[in-house]
């Protein structure tokens, strides 16, 4: 065990071991699923960074993550990591930030979780991306929790919100530390003044005898105590009971291998849509970025031609008109993965539900408006969306739609100003998320 890599070594919790649960894979996102059909609470583990120079196997992958979201799962949470930029340098903070925002709304959006009973768990340099969301607090976080924590921004790199300046602005957010007594000094240092602004809105589990790193690096009777504390309090939070005393946290599983089951897509939502009638002759649909297709070239014959073979008799077609043209419609209106996220995305705006909303936006989406403006990046379509949803003025009825491959076009009415406004939306998915939009009135 000690020529591995510290980020290979086992979890302190011998959990990985059974079938019981189930593991979907969603972009970066794995999601970890017990047993059973129940709506329940739901843990994000975000790991740290930055990762080795030499680094091979991203933190999905690490037993300690999978340790941690195991354990959740077999007691009854849908859990999930997600890997996040932050492994490849500090330089890449902001992004990670858009990131883990992203994978929460994949989370919440889940139909075996309850989206109003949500915690985020941070590790090690993924500190530096907990004081935003102690700061606005959604209504939706019932939690953070955060081990070994790194809560000081190195010099040079883009600042987000310190945690130890909003710790303890919501007095109703429930804030886990835990602390390892053989902290690095730079870590070590912040985390004390941390802990000096949380005063009574912080829980702190301390493992005197414990290293950076301790639950995978320290085997002992302590680091397998301060995690399952860590564990059941995290559970109690989202209003599930804890353990009894005495027991162990996660049963010693079946001597089985890990069924992974992975998905290529996100679940399907639905959206109420009014179909066009039927054409009454075939039309070629139109699509943007459609590619004409071109016939391959036949290489020049030598030689006499053959004589041609005969023509078999012409065959009378018996297929109507009408059939061929709501055939015609069925190809570019079947139901589509892009199709899919997009119908999220308008589920989330119906709801107003703005976290929602963005996460089915990649971090860099670019929104081309029918006045010509441009939004670039989450963060602005935020700002721009923000007031929007917050006046509850999200309606928009779609018409008709098509779609083919990465894209889908609507024909839309929306009633955001009060008023009735027709509308073509061209969306492009790409990976799971929107990547482009434009508007045209």
């Amino acid at each position: 065990m000690t020529d591995l890599p510290a980020y290979l070594r086992p979890f302190v919790l011998g959990v990985l071991e059974g079938s019981d649960v189930r593991v979907d894979r969603l972009g970066e996102i794995d999601l970890y699923r017990p047993p059973g059909t129940a709506r329940g609470g739901a843990i994000l583990f975000v790991h740290g960074g930055p990762g080795p120079a030499d680094l091979e196997v991203l933190p999905r992958e690490w037993p300690v993550y999978k340790g941690y979201a195991t354990a959740a799962a077999r007691r009854g949470l849908v859990s999930a990591v997600v890997d996040h930029s932050l492994i490849h340098g500090l330089d890449r903070l902001v992004v990670a930030a858009d990131e883990v925002e992203a994978a929460v709304g994949v989370l919440r959006s889940d139909p075996r979780v309850d989206p109003d009973r949500v915690g985020l768990w941070f590790f090690s340099g993924a500190g530096l991306l907990a004081g935003e969301w102690l700061d606005s607090r959604p209504d939706w976080l019932r939690f953070v929790a955060l081990t070994y924590p790194l809560l000081a921004t190195p010099p040079g790199v883009d600042d987000l919100v310190n945690a130890a300046e909003v710790i303890g602005k919501h007095k109703d957010l429930p804030v886990l530390l835990t602390r390892a007594g053989l902290e690095r000094e730079e870590l070590a240092g912040p985390v004390a003044e941390f802990v000096s602004a949380g005063g009574a809105a912080l829980d702190i589990i301390d493992v005197p005898k414990g290293h950076h790193g301790f639950d995978m690096l320290d085997h002992t009777d302590e680091s397998r105590a301060a995690v399952t504390k860590a564990l059941d309090w995290a559970i109690a939070h989202l209003g599930e009971e804890p353990g009894d005393d005495g027991k162990l946290l996660v049963p010693p599983p079946a001597k089985k291998k890990t069924t992974t089951r992975r998905t290529p897509s996100a679940p399907k939502a639905s959206v109420a849509v009014k179909e066009a009638p039927a054409p009454a002759a075939p039309a070629k649909p139109q699509t943007p970025n459609a590619q004409p297709l071109t016939q391959p070239t036949q290489p020049p014959l030598t030689g006499p031609a053959p004589a041609p073979a005969p023509l078999p008799e012409p065959v009378a077609v018996q297929t109507p008109l009408a059939d061929l043209g709501v055939a015609t419609v069925a190809a570019v209106t079947a139901d589509t993965p892009a199709a899919r996220v997009v119908a999220r995305e308008h589920s989330a705006y119906a709801a107003h539900d703005l976290e929602a909303f963005l996460a089915m936006y990649s971090p860099t989406a670019r929104i081309q408006l029918a006045d010509g403006s441009e939004l670039k990046g989450r963060r602005f379509l935020r700002e721009y969306y923000r007031p929007r949803f917050d006046a509850g003025r999200c309606k928009t009825e779609v018409v008709q739609k098509l779609m083919l491959g990465e894209w889908v076009v609507e024909q839309v009415v929306t009633y955001d100003d009060g008023e009735a406004t027709p509308q073509l939306a061209l969306y492009r998915v790409v990976e799971g998320l929107i990547t482009d939009v434009e508007f045209r009135a």
